[in-house]
Formats: structure tokens, C-alpha cells, sequence
């Protein structure tokens, strides 16, 4: 969709390059009577992300007719403030255009409803904004705020202890008592706090981030965005646990914010996976000069109604975050883009190679950490990988920052392919792949048993302890919670990268039980692994894990004892190393 370019009837209207973000054109001057022929043409270039982009349209291309004097396109921005389950303030924002050539005299009447996602449609009244009237000269855009008080709000919330309950605003513009226009803005009802050392508060109630990132495609699906396959993801996601996502690394279809709205995830909007220095060839280091204001402003205005969206992120692992002053720089002014056009919400920019002392991360909001959290090649296994090595350094953030909250806004980066188990097994609680550990290059499968990783990366288990170390740090967002086409890892010759904790096509991997019973406390777990069909390995030593919430687990084999375990401090799953196989059975107890 990049460079997107529109004609209609041969005359170039406009376009917008960064194929990501939304705009919107007007068509008026150049429609003629009758038949009009409306031309896009799209230019994907080479190299042009880090991912598989997709290529041609993918998104929803509307065509809208109104009347000349209309809500501006995003024209409405609501805030809500003292919220409680008595009472909350919305705060309303609407600007108004004229484009009628003559000079008009405009009612402004706005009504908050219920809504019901499932319908779409509004239901009971529940408050009304004060009625105001404009005088609009030819050509003119006034903008007006005004207040009112909801009492019993139904409160915006992450299930399952909350529900993500919606309104809708509907504006409309009336001249002569005749309405011109009618605008609908869904929004929720709730407050949001970052404390640096309980996390994320949603309406007063500490909210644990089990999260992921997405990318946009939809695997063999490819990048055409589906709302049903979408909502799907997301429903896969919701049985694990998972409760927020973000959004990697550009602004996602903006009817997946619907859903993360209407299905109570928590999101971290992302727009920008680079500033000034490149990352590929034809990536938006060549758009930013002299559209990273346009595409910030567009992306803020559109989504900022969203009540899903907590936090913005105007960056990912930028190269700049480790200048000395530069990456600073840059970061301090598109924070005064995002805080002119929404101071709710705070704002960052993940990095996975600055370090607490640098300027980089000083004037951010909050801290999003890549990686860095869990450490970076920091243990046995990792120490013979070129690169930077580093120790867990949510430590060394928290005491540079005591004030930010911190977030792990990348971890882990575990490879598997599905049901592939490969021997032998490492020792370890977090290795790299290779041929002798964990990985077939020939074959181009990495081993399910969920102890292997990027070479920047983590098993579970290793950022589990992390996090249990450092009870301050917020949550985390997991490398992926889907496999995604593209950025294969370690394999580069694959189509699809190996890091989702779901595969392209919507099985679960053997790592999705891990974080369930890490997720989900409410359900009873023990999931074991390996399969037990194993012809060829009759006699041979075949490790067996159990991922299960419990204190200790007993395994049995053909009904015979492999011996009891114990969970110890740190650890995640139950391993029983030392199994030889026989054809039969396999069931745990666990207590």
C-alpha cells in the first residue's frame, strides 16, 4: 500500500506514502456528471520493510458523500477524567469545517448512548453535551469543547475481572433545524495510572500485562485485512491468557482496534520501526524528513478515541536510542507532537541496545525494554555468540529511574516449529539453536520443547524469573504471540519466522500451555511433552517436560513411577530428563 497515489477522472487528487496510516482526500473538485473513473495506483517498493509487507490494497478504501459543512475527518476527541463507578467527567473536542462557499450558521448537539458492538448500533441515552451554536464564515474550521457528567458509569475494563464496556457520541450539525451531518465516536469510560512499582492500573485495579506482539499479516491468509481471521487471533490469545497487545511496528487496520475495544485487550499503539537512520533499503528513514509530523499527527487523530489504547509508542529499537545526543533529540520532539494532540496517555519508544545511562531513554515516558530485561547472551549457553552480551538490566533501570514504569515491551524471542521435537535436549533453561542444539538446518525445523532462541533472545523460563526477581516491572509483551510471514529466524531461507507461540495457521504450539499456566491461575494445567509415538527411539533416553501451574508433579509411564518432582524457586516447568522410551503411555498426577 505504499506511496499510495489516487486520481479521479485523469487529474491527481493526492496521495499519502507511508502505507500504513490512514488519510483521506476530497474528491469534490473533480467529479463530473455521470460516469467517474477513480484510479489508486501503489508502489511497494523492494526492501521496504523488516517483514513481509504485502503488496496492492489490503485495507478498507471508503468512499463517503456528505455535505459541505461537516465534522472534520476525526474531527472528535473524548476524555474522560474522575472516573469512578459513581460518576466520570467526558471532556468533548469537535471541529467543525466549511467548505459550503458561503457563510452558515451551524447547530452543534451532541448525545452519549450505550453501545453495542455486536449490533453496532447505539443503545439508551445517557447524557447530552451542551448545544452549541457557530457562525462559520466561507471557508472556515472552528473547534469547541464543552462538558458533562455521566452518573453510574459502566466502566471500560481488561476481562475477566472487569468488562469493556463502550459508548458512542453521536454529534450532529444542524442548520434550520435540519441535520447536515451526523458523526459517531465509540469511545469507554475508564481511568488509567503507571505506578513504577505496582504496574498498570486500570480503574484503580492493577492489571498484569500478558502480552504480545502482533505483526499484520494474517498468515496464509497474507496482509488483506479479515476481520473474522483477526477477531480469531485474538480469541486464540484471549484463551491463553494473553490480556494486551502491541501493535508491531506501524499503525495496525484500524477495525482491529474495534476489537481490541470490544474484547477488553490492552494496546500499545506503535507507529514508527524507524527515524532518520535506515534499517532497509527503502524503509521510512527516507519518508521521515518531511513526513514524520503528518503520519504522527494522522495516527494519533485517528486512534486516540480508542479506550484499548494505554500508551503510544512513536519507535522501535530506532538506531538512534545509543547517540549521544541525537536519538534524544529526536524522541523530545515527536513527544511534543503526541502530547499536543493527546495528553492522556503516556508515550515511548522500545529500545533493546540503549543503556540506562544513556540520553535516550531520560526523556521517556515510561520505559519500554527489548530483551534487555532478561539479559542478553548473559548465560552459559549464549557465551560463545558474537554480539553484545549483557546482564538483566531491569535492576539498573529501576534504580536510574525510579519514577518510570518499566515494561518488558519485547521478550523472549523462543523458536519452535510445531510439533517438531528434536534431540538431544539441552540442560540449559534458555539456549541458542544449531545443529547440535535444538535445530535442523536441513530440514529448517527448530526444536518444540521451548528451550531455544533467537540469539538476542529467552526461553519463557528465563524471563518468568526475571519478572519474579523484579516484582516492579509492569509485564511483559512476548516475540510473537503468532507466527508472521517474513523475518525468519534462524533459517532466513523459510517463509515464516518461528517465533510465535501460535503457528501461521492457528495451532498451538507446545509454548502456549507454558504461558497459560502462568496466565491463566483460574485453569487447571499439565501439559505434557513431548508426543509419545516414537519407533525409532525405543531404548534411547527421550526427555519429558510437564508445563503445569502445581507445586509438584509424579510421572508415570506405562503406569510406572518416573519419579516425583518439585518445583523449584524459578522454575517453570517439571523435567524428567533421563526417560528411556517404550511404546505406551504417559499421564502425570501433579499436586
Amino acid at each position: 500500500m505504499s506511496y499510495a497515489m489516487v486520481w479521479l477522472n485523469g487529474h491527481l487528487v493526492g496521495g499519502w506514502p507511508y502505507g500504513y496510516n490512514s488519510f483521506r482526500l476530497d474528491l469534490t473538485p473533480f467529479i463530473e456528471y455521470g460516469d467517474n473513473q477513480l484510479a489508486i495506483r501503489l508502489d511497494n517498493a523492494p526492501d521496504s520493510s523488516r517483514w513481509y509487507p504485502g503488496a496492492g490494497l489490503y485495507r478498507s478504501v471508503w468512499l463517503s458523500v456528505g455535505d459541505p459543512t461537516q465534522v472534520s475527518q476525526w474531527g472528535t476527541y473524548i476524555t474522560t477524567r474522575d472516573v469512578s463507578k459513581k460518576s466520570a467527567i467526558l471532556d468533548l473536542s469537535v471541529q467543525v469545517q466549511n467548505k459550503a462557499g458561503k457563510r452558515r450558521t451551524v447547530r452543534v448537539d451532541t448525545d452519549v448512548f450505550t453501545f453495542d458492538p455486536e449490533t453496532g448500533n447505539p443503545g439508551g441515552k445517557v447524557g447530552t453535551f451542551p448545544s452549541k451554536t457557530i457562525h462559520l464564515s466561507r471557508s472556515d474550521t472552528i473547534r469547541l469543547n464543552s462538558s458533562t457528567t455521566i452518573t453510574n458509569p459502566r466502566l471500560w475494563g481488561p476481562p475477566p475481572s472487569q468488562q469493556p464496556n463502550l459508548y458512542v457520541a453521536v454529534t450532529r450539525l444542524k442548520v434550520n433545524n435540519r441535520i447536515i451531518d451526523e458523526y459517531q465516536t465509540q469511545f469507554g469510560i475508564r481511568s488509567l495510572e503507571f505506578n513504577p512499582d505496582k504496574g498498570v492500573l486500570v480503574n484503580g485495579e492493577k492489571v498484569p500485562i500478558q502480552g504480545v506482539n502482533q505483526h499484520s499479516d494474517l498468515g496464509a491468509l497474507g496482509m488483506a485485512f479479515n476481520v473474522r481471521a483477526a477477531e480469531r487471533q485474538l480469541e486464540i490469545l484471549k484463551e491463553m491468557g494473553c490480556n494486551s497487545i502491541r501493535m508491531s511496528h506501524n499503525p495496525p487496520a484500524v477495525e482491529l482496534l474495534d476489537l481490541t475495544d470490544k474484547m477488553g485487550f490492552l494496546v500499545i499503539d506503535e507507529i514508527f520501526d524507524a527515524w532518520e537512520r535506515n534499517k532497509t533499503a527503502a524503509g521510512f528513514h527516507l519518508l521521515f524528513p518531511d513526513w514524520h509530523e503528518p503520519d504522527l499527527r494522522a495516527f494519533l487523530r485517528r486512534d486516540r478515541n480508542h479506550p484499548s489504547i494505554i500508551s503510544w509508542s512513536y519507535g522501535n529499537e530506532v538506531g538512534e536510542q545509543y547517540t549521544a545526543e541525537e536519538g534524544a533529540a529526536l524522541s523530545k520532539m515527536l513527544q511534543g507532537i503526541l502530547r499536543e494532540e493527546d495528553s492522556t496517555r503516556p508515550s515511548s519508544a522500545s529500545e533493546n541496545y540503549a543503556t540506562p545511562g544513556m540520553p535516550f531513554p531520560q526523556v521517556l515516558d515510561i520505559l519500554n525494554i527489548n530483551y534487555q530485561g532478561a539479559g542478553i547472551r548473559n548465560t552459559e549457553a549464549y557465551s560463545n555468540l558474537q554480539g553484545i552480551h549483557t546482564h538483566p538490566l531491569y535492576p539498573d533501570y529501576h534504580k536510574a529511574y525510579p519514577e518510570k514504569l518499566i515494561l518488558g515491551s519485547e521478550t523472549a524471542s523462543t523458536l519452535s516449529s510445531r510439533g517438531v521435537h528434536l534431540f538431544p535436549v539441552t540442560n540449559y533453561s534458555s539456549a541458542p539453536v544449531n545443529d547440535t542444539s535444538g535445530g535442523n538446518s536441513t530440514l529448517q525445523q527448530v526444536s518444540a520443547y521451548e528451550l531455544y532462541s533467537a540469539p538476542f533472545g529467552s526461553s519463557p523460563d528465563k524471563v518468568f524469573a526475571e519478572q519474579d526477581r523484579n516484582p516492579y516491572v509492569a509485564g511483559e509483551f512476548v516475540w510473537t504471540g503468532f507466527d508472521y510471514i517474513g523475518e525468519p529466524t534462524p533459517y532466513y531461507s523459510a517463509r515464516s519466522s518461528y517465533s510465535g507461540i501460535v503457528d501461521l495457521a492457528g495451532f498451538k504450539k507446545d509454548r502456549f500451555w507454558l504461558y497459560q499456566t502462568r496466565w491463566r491461575p483460574d485453569e487447571r494445567i499439565a501439559h505434557i511433552l513431548p508426543h509419545w509415538t516414537w519407533p525409532e527411539r525405543v531404548g534411547e533416553v527421550t526427555p519429558v517436560h510437564v508445563f503445569s501451574e502445581a507445586d509438584e508433579a509424579e510421572l508415570f509411564l506405562n503406569g510406572h513411577s518416573q519419579g516425583r518432582r518439585t518445583r523449584d524457586e524459578y522454575a517453570y516447568r517439571f523435567r524428567w530428563d533421563d526417560v528411556v522410551y517404550k511404546p505406551g503411555e504417559l499421564h502425570v498426577i501433579t499436586f
